[in-house]
């Protein structure tokens, strides 16, 4: 942005950040303790500044415009670094104790969360972390997980969710099971090789059949409802897979099927509930997870 101020009033950073995650001028008004004049005074005061809308209204619900979604990823890394020095000048990071509950795919637990906890550990020793490893999605309103790390936009109106980036899937095999059965050079080659499923069978047919993958339930063979389970068999020679880039590519041993083949993009969303304002814990561990998942390639 090319018109932006050369010095900012937090404040008024503040009443927009509060009023983008909250979706309304009322609950960011409650979020932060203000009025709601004063809060719609603070978020003018800003496109006047700025000299753009941020903010359209469509019924009784505000949307952002294209200005603020470009905005909102900046004054949160804001949010989040100020919260951040807080902690830090007080010594309070350290000294935050009690259980965060994280849930994620058993495959994002096992390959993608270790190194942020060993950041979590050296950052907040005194926490303890609960990692809830399902391929189901968990009700955050209902407590059962505190965090949650899912690739599709929560609905729920009192849930906070941020997309933290995108990420690749592409299909993979193991070179003992190409050596054997060979490496397949177009799309029809695909249909005289064994698949793993994960989850249900018909369900991942739905996604492949659109992409132009002539396959049919005789093609998986063999599979489990756990992807850390499905993906060793891929390892172990059993068949081709569909796998994060991030999390294939870092396995001794796995080709990229079709090399040429667009992968296949997929959302990270962070979601939690409305107890982020309250709880240093979770704020703390939610803002250090979107910090780790947004500068992970």
């Amino acid at each position: 942005m090319s018109n932006l101020p050369k010095t900012f009033d937090w404040n008024r950073i503040r009443a927009f950040l509060a009023t983008a995650e909250q979706g309304s001028l009322s609950a960011a008004a409650r979020v932060l303790g203000q009025t709601q004049p004063t809060l719609s005074r603070q978020v003018a005061a800003l496109e006047d500044e700025l000299g753009i809308m941020l903010f359209e209204r469509i019924g009784r619900s505000l949307e952002l415009t294209q200005a603020g979604l470009e905005l909102l990823d900046h004054t949160r890394a804001m949010g989040a670094a100020a919260d951040r020095i807080a902690l830090a000048a007080s010594g309070h990071s350290h000294a935050i104790e009690g259980r965060v509950r994280i849930t994620a795919s058993d495959v994002f637990s096992a390959h993608i969360l270790p190194p942020f906890l060993h950041r979590l550990r050296r950052q907040a020793p005194l926490l303890d972390i609960d990692i809830i490893a399902a391929n189901d999605i968990r009700d955050l309103m209902r407590r059962e997980a505190d965090i949650a790390i899912r690739h599709i936009r929560p609905e729920q109106p009192d849930l906070i969710a941020r997309l933290v980036r995108d990420a690749s899937a592409s299909f993979y095999a193991a070179t003992s099971y190409l050596d054997r059965k060979g490496r397949p050079a177009t799309l029809d080659d695909l249909a005289r090789h064994d698949f793993i499923s994960f989850g249900d069978t018909d369900e991942m047919l739905g996604h492949y059949l659109p992409l132009g993958l002539p396959l049919t339930r005789d093609n998986f063979r063999v599979g489990s409802q756990s992807g850390t389970v499905a993906w060793e068999f891929a390892c172990q020679g059993l068949g081709i897979i569909a796998m994060s880039d991030e999390v294939a590519q870092a396995r001794p041993g796995m080709e990229q099927v079709l090399p040429s083949l667009a992968p296949v993009s997929f959302p990270i969303w962070l979601t939690t509930h409305r107890e982020l304002h309250t709880s240093r814990r979770i704020r703390l561990v939610f803002d250090l997870l979107a910090d780790f998942l947004a500068a992970t390639p």
